[in-house]
């Protein structure tokens, strides 16, 4: 097994849903990451990747026919480069980034691109064949997130709560109050306002120009989702989802839209291509988890990690834990024993704050895990995140 690296990563601002990004179709926003890489390395011997792997968790629009390959020829890499699509729902990115280090650790080359890359507000509505001859029935259903062509029989056995029902599901299993949810979403706001004030995010994010109908395209350069908020206004927010609830619009992420994406090499690669590693990738984990609890998914996932490189939670400098809703991170982080407001957690703010384009969140907190890393944050990076439908995903970086 080889060593392997994650060398680079860039990605676009983060755009609220039917904001910035909204008039950029998917396969052309997927594309932006890797031709922003392309310009950065332009001596890079592009031939080589062995592979583009790219994360999706909708591919129902402009993001089908394998986006992956359909970004790369976007960009302008080589023809000759294969591109694949990776769905583990909000797992995605992440996922691509752990089979490609698979892929390079095995030998298979000494050079890989993943990412991931979701416009949710371009998902499509989506509609049914008809089940029987000239039938005048249909429906139409919404892809944006969450269950669609529901099956009866998943549905009597698992359920099929929407994700906010079933942070509420977590909530009262844990019992996670509301105050709580509130003080954690208000920290993620606060701490994603100070990086952004600070310039943090700078290396990370590429500027996008967006096309106006009339003069020059607007630089857009930093995510638009964050919001100003106090805790007497997110107290004052409705909880929609269930009668007497605690999950609103305030304590959860967005609905988003963007793409990144990462070079990774081995360490013969990074010598050959000329590149500076940011950090090493030691492991990676995925587990089930019960669906109506889906948000407890980086518990088990990150307990398998550990339990294969005799560490514990706690034994990790930076954690960059994906906020699904404030009532499923407290819960993870509570069972993983980590307090409510460790400052190495989310030391920049999640999703709360940055939102949530899916395919593309893991490829964002494994790319901003590394380069803490690489800016002296530590020795040890976790990344984890949970799934749809019950599952959870995590990746150990190492400081180099």
């Amino acid at each position: 097994m080889q060593s392997v690296f994650i060398c680079d990563y860039i990605r676009t601002p983060i755009g609220r849903y039917g904001g910035a990004l909204s008039g950029i179709r998917s396969d052309d926003l997927a594309a932006l990451p890797l031709r922003a890489l392309k310009d950065r390395h332009s001596g890079l011997d592009w031939e080589a990747v062995v592979d583009v792997i790219y994360g999706c968790s909708n591919q129902a629009g402009e993001d089908n026919r394998c986006v992956a390959r359909m970004a790369l020829l976007l960009a302008d890499l080589p023809e000759t480069l294969s591109g694949t699509t990776i769905n583990r729902l909000c797992g995605s990115g992440m996922d691509a980034v752990l089979t490609a280090w698979r892929r390079l650790a095995v030998g298979e080359g000494d050079l890989a691109i993943a990412g991931g890359s979701e416009s949710m507000s371009r998902a499509p509505f989506v509609m049914p064949k008809a089940g029987v001859a000239f039938s005048r029935q249909t429906s139409i259903e919404d892809t944006t997130i969450g269950w669609r062509f529901v099956n009866p029989l998943m549905q009597q056995k698992y359920g099929t709560e929407s994700m906010p029902e079933t942070a509420e599901n977590l909530a009262e299993d844990f019992a996670i109050s509301r105050e709580d949810q509130d003080a954690f979403a208000l920290r993620s706001q606060q701490r994603a306002a100070a990086a952004i004030a600070s310039g943090t995010l700078r290396g990370e994010i590429m500027p996008v120009p967006i096309p106006q109908r009339r003069g020059d395209p607007v630089i857009f350069d930093t995510d638009e989702h964050p919001r100003a908020t106090t805790a007497e206004k997110l107290a004052a927010l409705p909880a929609p989802f269930r009668k007497g609830g605690s999950v609103t619009a305030g304590n959860a992420s967005g609905v988003n839209d963007g793409a990144a994406a990462l070079i990774l090499a081995t360490e013969a690669g990074a010598r050959r291509h000329g590149l500076t590693p940011l950090a090493r990738i030691t492991g990676g984990a995925t587990a089930g988890a019960p669906p109506r609890i889906m948000g407890i998914g980086p518990v088990p996932a990150t307990q398998k990690l550990c339990a294969a490189q005799g560490l514990a939670p706690g034994d990790f400098d930076v954690v960059e834990l994906n906020e699904a809703f404030a009532a499923q991170a407290l819960a993870v982080l509570r069972q993983l024993g980590l307090p409510d407001d460790a400052g190495h957690v989310n030391p920049d703010g999640g999703a709360i704050a940055f939102g949530h384009p899916l395919g593309m969140s893991g490829a964002r907190i494994t790319g901003t895990a590394a380069r803490r890393l690489a800016a002296g944050g530590g020795r040890r990076a976790l990344a984890t995140m949970c799934i749809g439908v019950g599952q959870g995903i995590a990746i150990s970086l190492e400081a180099v």
